[in-house]
């Protein structure tokens, strides 16, 4: 799959159900909703779903929680726009 594939997946109802946890938190973040983007990688321990996490929360406003979570990934906040960060992950993922 590609990052146009994925993006042109938005459009429907649900997201593939191959798809690994990160890559359906970001399909549902991709659509507008957070707290389903959130349930995805809100019980994972490993550094893919905490780089994921973390960038929920940047998205939300919460910098102090978004750089817990960025941490845990082994991370920096990164000096991107969330868009750019969005599609950064996506295709880290794919």
């Amino acid at each position: 799959m590609t990052l146009e594939l994925f993006k042109a997946s938005l459009k429907s109802d649900n997201p593939e159900s191959s798809l690994s946890a990160q890559l359906k938190a970001l399909w549902y973040d991709g659509k507008g909703d957070w707290h389903k983007a959130h349930e995805q990688v809100d019980h994972l321990n490993d550094t893919s779903s905490a780089n994921v996490h973390a960038y929920l929360h940047r998205k939300e406003g919460d910098i102090w929680n978004a750089d817990y979570w960025y941490r845990k990934a082994k991370l920096t906040r990164p000096e991107l726009s969330l868009e750019q960060e969005w599609e950064q992950l996506v295709l880290r993922f794919l």
